[in-house]
């Protein structure tokens, strides 16, 4: 049975405001918070006319990353998402947004799903508003794919370096080219390897996101708590380090006379004594090469919440990485040399941005009143499957965090909580169609990482394809969880058979078709779509992940249900489950 941890928090509900009301109230001379979400954080001295702006982003529990490196001479601004979750498109779009100098808007972060959709999101939003953004994603974590599918690699503590460099290089007055440039050449000589002696613990819950029995140790470990690549007893400290450093060597091709940067960074709950350790047994392994070490940071400056562990990442230099790394920054988590900084350059001015898009109105009398699912009914029904994901929550977040980074369960309630207060609104709109709209932002805006586009697009698409109905009859019910399906697979691509939430949605889809060429009873229809979910989320537990977080783990990702589809099918029942009684009643 596991222990809970207890946290110095308030209410789960508002770690991240208050992480961020904290943040600007320790740092008053660096940072600032700009436009509509509150979730965006810019330099007070950094953003300025003519110059290219640095955006820096992700999850929050990785602290100081990312707001902490937030300054002048490093990045402009970050928006910060929920618990190792991206932040939404909105969200980057206001960092993006006081940024922007004229010069263009470089996004940076690491290589997961959720932020490649998300600041892709982002970047066209931009667009829109005339504004070039363009997204650069590190990829030093050796660990996460082998050399030939570098591109695959997850971005962990190579961050440091990687935004160091690209904020030196706009700093210096350099173009979106060349800043772009100067960031793949720090990306290309980065290489990170990590381990971990105990999990994070999630402050929502207060518990741990993964098992790791004491005694052990996993090398490769993501800073999310996603598996590594090999489970084994504890070493020392320089057995540890050795284990690390041999695939950066290699990789990184250090021989006599190269020069490096060394990080040695803690996941959250190592002590400086232990990381001075490792630093010492790098530094002698570095000596024996006749490689050397230009500049060291030992501490924490990418972690994981409060895992135990360590990561170490070097860097290897030429006469430009050197330069660019040894300009001069000033940022809450990290200072370099004597920065001056030069007259604030106030955040461009922008329209408020309605978290709701614009609702098509339609005359109720047009639409299509035949079947069971009225508005109230469905409100009825996206009720009991919040509830029901509210119940499942830690589950859900268990599932995660055997292939994951443990908090599906987690931001499904956040979505579903969101949701439920705009459908809750005095003024929520009166037609499925609408609501699916309100739906979709909910999801969009709230929950950012993978699941806010994946379900913002489903409830869109599912919503358009009954814009016609001010009900739903059986026909209608089966093409609205069709939509949900196909607006999955169009934003996330995924297919079956890869190990995702794809692999219920479109088997349920295919089951309410079935049975609605034999029954026109709307809750056949749904038990039929709902069995079909749970059966497709059962059989992801043999199924090799192509997708996701997971598909880093290879073989290790068989044996285990995949937790997206789990809590699809999860809804689906809660759904057949208001139409079952109600066919009763």
């Amino acid at each position: 049975m596991s222990v809970q941890r207890r946290k110095l928090i308030n209410h789960p509900d508002n770690l991240i405001e208050e992480l961020i009301a904290g943040m600007v109230s320790a740092h008053p001379d660096h940072l600032f918070v700009s436009g509509d979400t509150g979730r965006a954080i810019v330099a007070k001295n950094g953003p300025r006319h003519g110059k290219v702006g640095i955006v820096v982003g992700g999850g929050s529990g990785h602290e100081p990353a990312f707001a902490g490196y937030v300054g002048h001479g490093l990045a402009d601004a970050a928006p910060l998402g929920n618990i190792f979750a991206s932040p939404s498109p909105s969200q980057i779009m206001d960092a993006g947004f006081a940024a922007d100098g004229g010069a263009g808007v470089l996004f940076l972060y690491g290589n997961y799903t959720g932020d490649v959709m998300n600041f892709g999101m982002a970047a066209e939003g931009m667009a829109k508003e005339g504004i070039t953004a363009r997204s650069f994603v590190v990829t030093d974590d050796i660990a996460s794919a082998p050399l030939d599918n570098i591109e695959e690699r997850r971005g962990i503590a190579g961050d440091f370096f990687v935004f160091k460099v690209a904020g030196a290089a706009a700093d210096l007055g350099l173009d979106m080219e060349a800043v772009e440039a100067a960031a793949k050449r720090a990306n290309d000589a980065t290489r990170t390897m990590g381990v971990a002696l105990g999990p994070c613990t999630m402050p929502q819950t207060g518990q741990a996101n993964f098992e790791l029995p004491p005694g052990e140790m996993e090398i490769g470990m993501g800073i999310h708590g996603e598996p590594g690549i090999e489970r084994g007893p504890a070493e020392t400290a320089d057995a540890v380090t050795d284990r690390l450093l041999a695939p950066i060597l290699e990789e990184l091709d250090l021989g006599a006379q190269d020069r490096v940067a060394v990080l040695v960074n803690g996941l959250g709950s190592t002590s400086l004594l232990e990381l001075y350790i490792l630093h010492n047994r790098v530094a002698q392994i570095m000596a024996e090469r006749s490689v050397d070490i230009h500049a060291s940071w030992v501490g924490e400056y990418c972690t994981s919440l409060d895992m135990e562990g360590a990561s170490i990442t070097i860097m290897k230099l030429d006469g430009d990485l050197q330069s660019w790394l040894d300009h001069p920054c000033d940022t809450p988590a990290l200072r370099v040399g004597a920065a001056a900084a030069p007259a604030a350059h106030p955040a461009r001015e922008m329209q408020s941005r309605s978290k709701q898009r614009g609702r098509t109105t339609v005359a109720l009398d047009d639409l299509k009143s035949d079947g069971p699912i009225t508005p109230g009914v469905f409100h009825t029904m996206m009720e009991a499957s919040a509830q029901a994901i509210y119940r499942e929550r830690d589950r859900l977040s268990a599932l995660d965090g055997a292939i994951g980074d443990g908090d599906h369960g987690l931001t499904m309630e956040i979505g579903w909580k969101a949701v439920m207060a705009r459908l809750n609104a005095p003024d929520r709109p009166a037609t499925i169609s609408a609501m699916c709209e309100d739906m979709a932002d909910a999801f969009l805006e709230a929950v950012g990482a993978s699941a806010g586009p994946l379900y913002g697009s489903a409830f869109q698409t599912a919503g358009a394809a009954v814009a016609d109905r001010l009900n739903l009859d059986a026909a209608s019910y089966v093409a609205w969880v069709q939509g949900l399906s196909d607006g999955i697979v169009a934003r996330g691509g995924a297919q079956p058979g890869d190990k995702t939430m794809v692999d219920a949605w479109g088997p349920a889809a295919a089951a309410a078709k079935a049975k609605l060429r034999e029954s026109s009873a709307v809750a056949d229809c749904a038990v039929a779509a709902a069995q079909a979910a749970s059966a497709g989320a059962v059989e992801t537990k043999q199924m090799l992940s192509n997708r996701g977080r997971s598909k880093k783990l290879g073989e290790r990702s068989r044996g285990h249900i995949d937790p997206g589809a789990e809590s699809a099918a999860v809804m689906l029942q809660a759904w057949a489950q208001v139409l079952a009684d109600l066919e009763k009643s």
